[in-house]
């Protein structure tokens, strides 16, 4: 019966949402502390899960939040509501930078702007993702859409905040960093070995492709967990499952892929999904209170172990050398001098 409850909670909203008791339950309302003097950035923070997350840090007195997307009209509606419920000029503690993750050059310009504009950072979520859709290429660089913006991108923007990330952590602030990875992870190809260009190529259908980097995401976490954190035990790096939550991903994306078969997601399973704050709780808790380091945590704080190729380290070492070299290769990073860094 415990094991039925947890699955419920991690997975859908409403009551099911609210079966977590003890130490596996969040309120975002009531457990996420005051984070007054704090600088947070997230990634797709205008819509979704990531507005979840953006309204939270306001309510909760952030000082500065960086928010990263594509669509300028999402963000104008984002900063009405954030004004309406919480005050007039509230947004003005916004910034807003126009960012597409699958283009590495334009991602890195926007974290030199980041830096530009702060001397801290506090919490970094990654947030934002091309959801379950067909395969398509980054115009930039020409690699799978879905692993140039999900993973890729991510690690390049994080890369480029470390030395914040490490400054704000030397002088005795906690730094947590969240990658927002997915039970969807546990369909990804069963022969992922993350070993060449020609392999993240591959087209293995939406489900599949969208699977694959979730699990990327993941190990990624674990990556930076091991490493890291090892080397800064103030800078925790956590991978979080939302939840089936009611996005414009569940509702209109799912369609480019499965124009019918989509309907069984966006409409069937409408009444049972959770809301953007119901779906942002597990990331909250990893943002703003999670102690450790390296964790799957799932709605609201349910720590799990995930599949075993999440918790394949050889595998994490793989992707993330091939990572470091279709970036450094594709960007001419290497060629500047300036070769990617990933911890």
């Amino acid at each position: 019966m415990e094991t039925v409850k947890t699955t419920l909670a991690e997975n859908l909203g409403g009551p099911a949402h609210n079966l977590a008791s003890g130490d596996q339950a969040f309120s975002i309302d009531n457990d996420v502390p005051d984070l007054s003097g704090k600088v947070a950035l997230v990634t797709g923070g205008s819509e979704g899960i990531g507005f979840g997350c953006t309204h939270t840090l306001i309510k909760h007195n952030v000082s500065k939040l960086f928010i990263l997307s594509q669509r300028e009209e999402v963000v104008e509606d984002a900063f009405k509501a954030i004004d309406e419920e919480f005050g007039q000029n509230t947004s003005q503690k916004i910034i807003w930078l126009k960012c597409d993750l699958s283009d590495w050059d334009q991602t890195a310009q926007t974290a030199t702007k980041i830096l530009d504009q702060t001397d801290k950072m506090d919490i970094i979520i990654n947030n934002a993702a091309r959801g379950i859709m067909t395969q398509q290429f980054a115009p930039s660089n020409g690699i799978d859409l879905h692993m140039a913006a999900n993973h890729m991108g991510h690690v390049v923007l994080t890369s480029h905040l470390l030395p914040l990330v490490k400054k704000t952590a030397n002088a005795g602030n906690t730094v947590r960093i969240v990658n927002l990875a997915s039970n969807a992870h546990q369909n990804a190809p069963k022969d992922t070995e993350f070993a060449s260009v020609d392999e993240l190529q591959k087209d293995y259908g939406p489900v599949a492709q969208y699977g694959r980097t979730k699990l990327a995401t993941l190990l990624y976490s674990r990556y930076l967990g091991r490493h890291l954190t090892a080397a800064h035990p103030k800078i925790l790096v956590n991978a979080t499952h939302p939840g089936v939550v009611d996005t414009a991903q569940t509702n209109v994306h799912i369609h480019e892929a499965y124009p019918l078969l989509g309907y069984g997601m966006s409409a069937g399973l409408k009444p049972f999904r959770k809301d953007q704050f119901e779906g942002c709780a597990s990331t909250m808790y990893a943002a703003t209170v999670c102690d450790d380091s390296g964790l799957y945590i799932t709605p609201p704080r349910i720590v799990e172990q995930g599949s075993p190729q999440a918790n394949d380290m050889e595998l994490a070492e793989r992707l993330m050398k091939l990572t470091r070299e279709l970036v450094n290769d594709k960007t001419g990073a290497g060629q500047k001098g300036c070769p990617l860094k990933d911890y």
